[in-house]
C-alpha cells in the first residue's frame, strides 16, 4: 500500500498543530505503509517506500493583491503537485491549501480521496479580515473537497459534529480519529537554560500560552484577564506570527497595557524550538488555552504530556482533551450567532479564565495531582502509534 500525502506544513517548516500532526502521523505510518509526501515547504528525501518533496509557487503573484496571494500561491503549488505522476493507492490531504490537488488527483487517477480535518472555514469568519475575497474561495474548495471525499476525518467528536452540521457528508464517511501526543518527546524537563535565555525567573510560579496570534486561539482575551490575576503570578506568552497587522496591534498595546501594571510579564514573539517549549511547558504551573474555536487542541495536549495542568475553553474538541476537575479546569464561553469569534459576554469569559488560573495557582497540590493524572491520560489515550494504525486500517477499507 502506498498513500500520497498532500500538506502545506512539514519539517523543517512547521507553523501550528496541523503541520505537527502531519509531522507525527507520516513518522509512525512510514513503518506500515509506503509514503509519497508532498509538500509546500522545502523538504527533500528519499529511502525505501519514502519518498518528499517541496513544491514552490509556479505562477507569477507580483501583481497579485496582497490578501489573495496566499490563495493563489496554494492553488500554484496544488497544480505542481498534480504534474508530477501518482503511483498511490490512496491521497490523503490536510488543510485547504491542498484539498484543490486531492480533488484533481482523485478525479484524473480514480483513487480514493481522504481528507482530515483540522478545522472548517466556516467557523473562521475572522479569514476574511486577512484573505479578502481569497476566504471565499478558500471555503468553496473546502466544501468542495469535504462533500467530495470518500472518508473524511474528524480530530474529534466535536469537530465530527461540525462537519455533519454544516457540510453535506453522509454519516458513515465520517470518522474520528484524534489528534496525538509524542510522549517520548513531551515529558517533564528540569533544565532551565531556556528560560535564563528567555528572561523568565524560574522562581516565579507562571501561567503559559503557546500559540499564533489568531482571533481563533483567543490570545487577546488572555491578555485582557491579566488586569485580574493575582499580582504574584508570572505570565509568558509564547505567541507570534499575527494574521493582521490590526490584530499584531492589538496585541501590543495590550501587553504594553499589561507590562505597565505588572513587571512579569513576558512576551515571546520569536520562533522557538521544540525543546525550548518543552522545558516553557515543564517549568510552567499552569497552562492557558483561551481558544474561542479548536478542534482538538494539542498544545493542551503537549503541556499535559509535561505534567502541567490546564485551564481552557470549554469549545470544540477541548472538552476530549481537557477532563474539567482531573487534569485541569475547564471555563465554558458562550459565542455570538453572528460573529463565532465573539464571546457573547467577554468581560464574564475573561474574568472567568483569570478566576480558574487563580485557583489553581493558589493550590500547589491540586496541580500536582492534575499534572500527574495529565500525563497518565496523554500516554495511555493519545499514541501515535495507535492513530497511525487506524489511518492506515481506514485506507485499506477503502482501497479493498
Amino acid at each position: 500500500m502506498r498513500a500520497l500525502i498532500l500538506t502545506n506544513e512539514f519539517p523543517p517548516e512547521i507553523y501550528g498543530g496541523a503541520g505537527v500532526h502531519v509531522d507525527e502521523l507520516t513518522r509512525h505510518l512510514r513503518e506500515l505503509i509506503e509514503l509519497d509526501i508532498r509538500t509546500f515547504g522545502s523538504a527533500s528525501a528519499e529511502a525505501d517506500g519514502w519518498r518528499v518533496r517541496g513544491y514552490p509557487p509556479t505562477a507569477d503573484l507580483a501583481a497579485t493583491d496582497e490578501r489573495l496571494r496566499p490563495m493563489l500561491a496554494a492553488f500554484s503549488r496544488d497544480l505542481g503537485m498534480l504534474a508530477d505522476p501518482v503511483e498511490a493507492d490512496v491521497v490523503h490531504v490536510h488543510t485547504w491549501y491542498t484539498h484543490l490537488a486531492g480533488i484533481l488527483v482523485r478525479l484524473a487517477y480514480d483513487i480514493p480521496l481522504v481528507l482530515t480535518v483540522h478545522s472548517l472555514e466556516p467557523l473562521r469568519p475572522w479569514k476574511r479580515e486577512q484573505l479578502g475575497g481569497g476566504y471565499d474561495v478558500s471555503s468553496w474548495v473546502e466544501r468542495t473537497a469535504i462533500e467530495t471525499a470518500d472518508a473524511v476525518i474528524a480530530v474529534s467528536r466535536g469537530t465530527r459534529d461540525d462537519v455533519r452540521r454544516l457540510f453535506e457528508v453522509p454519516e458513515e464517511r465520517v470518522h474520528v480519529i484524534h489528534n496525538g501526543i509524542d510522549p517520548d518527546f513531551y515529558r517533564s524537563d528540569p533544565a532551565t537554560d531556556a528560560l535564563a535565555r528567555l528572561g523568565i525567573d524560574p522562581a516565579v510560579p507562571y501561567v503559559l500560552f503557546v500559540g499564533r496570534i489568531t482571533r481563533q486561539k483567543g490570545i487577546v482575551h488572555l491578555v485582557r484577564a491579566l488586569r485580574h490575576l493575582d499580582p504574584g503570578i508570572g505570565v509568558v506568552l509564547c505567541a507570534g506570527q499575527p494574521d493582521t497587522p490590526e490584530i499584531a496591534r492589538e496585541m501590543e498595546i495590550g501587553v504594553q497595557a499589561a507590562q505597565a501594571e505588572r513587571s512579569n510579564v513576558v512576551w515571546i514573539g520569536e520562533m522557538v524550538s521544540r525543546e525550548e517549549v518543552r522545558q516553557l511547558y515543564s517549568r510552567a504551573a499552569v497552562f492557558c488555552c483561551p481558544s474561542v474555536y479548536e478542534p482538538f487542541g494539542i498544545i493542551n495536549l503537549e503541556a499535559a504530556a509535561c505534567e502541567t495542568p490546564v485551564v481552557a475553553s470549554a469549545v470544540g474538541g477541548i472538552p476530549e482533551v481537557v477532563v474539567d476537575g482531573e487534569t485541569g479546569l475547564l471555563v465554558p464561553v458562550e459565542l455570538s450567532v453572528d460573529d463565532p469569534m465573539l464571546p457573547i459576554d467577554p468581560d464574564r469569559f475573561e474574568l472567568n479564565l483569570a478566576g480558574a488560573i487563580n485557583a489553581l495557582m493558589a493550590d500547589a497540590s491540586t496541580r500536582e495531582v492534575m499534572g500527574r493524572a495529565g500525563r497518565r491520560r496523554a500516554v495511555e489515550h493519545f499514541s501515535w502509534d495507535s492513530i497511525a494504525r487506524q489511518t492506515a486500517d481506514l485506507y485499506r477499507t477503502l482501497v479493498d
